[in-house]
């Protein structure tokens, strides 16, 4: 991860660690850079943006950076990232952006760049921008008199992306009862209108943003309120998204969550019966339950793990040539489909299963126990010293050897914060508590703590 760039792209508060000057920049450089690669030397830039106050200034500061420096902007207003990375890599641009801190609160913003393939930029070009933000690289020529860019009104795109996702659906959603919590962020344009063609009945909640609710005790981080919209309208599944619609968490018929592992786990297993489980194998990530590895060994398919990210789930997916993968927060990818996590897809996907089955969501997820967890985060004075120190890893390697083939725990350098995150994962609580703290002592003892 760069200085300003984490996994999922520039983020921060707006107007404090991420400012208009700081948008502007970024789309000076990258007008600039796609401009020497594209065959006519005209760029053509893609933008999106979610619902957040913010998102309009943002896009006003990108479009001034990336026409000031040669690029056609074209506007797809308030969409979802997956519908940028969607229009850019069938639309021949030469980047798209998504202005979005996708399930950060609506005072966060945050640029993510995608690049002519519709995956995330390469970390080679994230350095490169950050090296500009920093001053290290000289100025960049302004384009003059006809060179200069324009924007586009280019809602269209979003259009053909909602045809997209009803053509991706095997059957009619008729008789189907279906709510959706779409986070008053970017899914309130799409999804309704998605199931509603595909013939649900459809029921639809924080879909009135007003610019500072995004996320606001909705969508796939607070999912308690569609747990009882589905309990209390008795549907048969609900579906919550994130801001920027690149999540989705589920809820079954009983008010139940169905989170990302079980989501892999209920698709992984259909599409191994379909005989389109490329390879026999699905991509998680380390943070993924125990529980989703022993349901997967019970049914005989195979799986990798990664670093924590989409954008390294993909990553593996693109370079080993699998098709399903994803992360227990929600990011799913079917990269048949989609080269990034689709929250709306992932609902498709899931209603497939169930139609198709002709089961009820919380039987199909009731096949995987998902283990109990216990994650604390500790403050050290260095992640890599206490992570790294001899007394602390063989801890870890005596709570390993204990556990067995009965749990696993996994120590974690966080990507943003002073923190080293301590999780276990075992058949109770007690004893998931029993071996982190015991861990957390050590590293006491050692004088890593704050």
């Amino acid at each position: 991860m760069g200085k300003y760039f984490g996994t999922d792209g520039f983020r921060g508060e707006a107007n404090v660690n991420l400012t208009v000057e700081d948008a502007f920049k970024v789309g000076r450089f990258l007008g600039w850079y796609y401009g020497q690669k594209a065959a006519d030397s005209r760029c053509r830039v893609v933008i999106g943006k979610d619902t957040r106050r913010s998102s309009y200034m943002f896009e006003y500061s990108l479009v001034a950076g990336l026409t000031a420096s040669g690029a056609d902007v074209y506007l797809l207003h308030v969409t979802t990232t997956p519908s940028v990375s969607y229009v850019v890599r069938t639309e021949e641009f030469n980047c798209g952006i998504m202005i979005s801190a996708s399930h950060n609160p609506y005072y966060d913003n945050g640029i993510k760049v995608i690049n002519e393939r519709g995956e995330k930029l390469e970390e080679e070009v994230i350095d490169r921008i950050e090296e500009y933000l920093d001053g290290k690289i000289g100025e960049i020529p302004l384009a003059k008199r006809d060179s200069i860019g324009r924007t586009i009104d280019f809602a269209a795109g979003r259009n053909r992306y909602i045809g997209y996702l009803i053509s991706i659906a095997t059957r009619s959603f008729k008789n189907m009862r279906v709510g959706l919590d779409c986070a008053n962020g970017s899914a309130f344009s799409i999804a309704k209108n998605v199931f509603d063609a595909l013939g649900a009945e459809t029921h639809v909640i924080s879909n009135n943003p007003d610019g500072t609710n995004i996320n606001t005790n909705c969508g796939s981080t607070h999912i308690g309120q569609l747990q009882k919209f589905v309990k209390d309208n008795k549907l048969d599944v609900g579906f919550a998204y994130d801001g920027d619609a690149d999540r989705c968490l589920a809820v079954d018929e009983n008010g139940e969550v169905v989170d990302g592992d079980k989501i892999l786990y209920v698709c992984g297993k259909y599409m191994k019966e379909q005989g389109t489980l490329v390879n026999n194998t699905v991509v998680t990530t380390v943070m993924s339950n125990f529980g989703l590895y022993k349901a997967f060994e019970r049914e005989g398919i195979s799986y990798e793990k990664t670093a924590v990210g989409d954008k390294y789930v993909y990553e593996n997916m693109a370079q080993n040539g699998h098709c399903l993968g994803g992360e227990q927060s929600g990011h799913i990818i079917f990269s048949k489909n989609a080269t990034t996590g689709d929250g709306i897809l992932t609902s498709l996907k899931v209603m497939e299963v169930i139609l198709e089955k002709k089961q009820t969501l919380g039987k199909l997820a009731s096949e995987i126990q998902i283990y109990p967890q216990v994650l604390k985060n500790v403050k050290v004075q260095s992640k890599a010293e206490a992570q790294d120190d001899a007394d602390v890893q063989a801890e870890v390697e005596k709570v390993a050897k204990a556990l067995g083939d009965t749990g696993r725990i996994l120590l974690r350098q966080s990507g943003t914060e002073p923190v080293i995150r301590v999780m276990v994962e075992a058949q109770t609580d007690e004893i998931c508590e029993k071996y982190v703290d015991q861990v957390i002592a050590v590293m006491k003892e050692k004088g890593h703590l704050l």
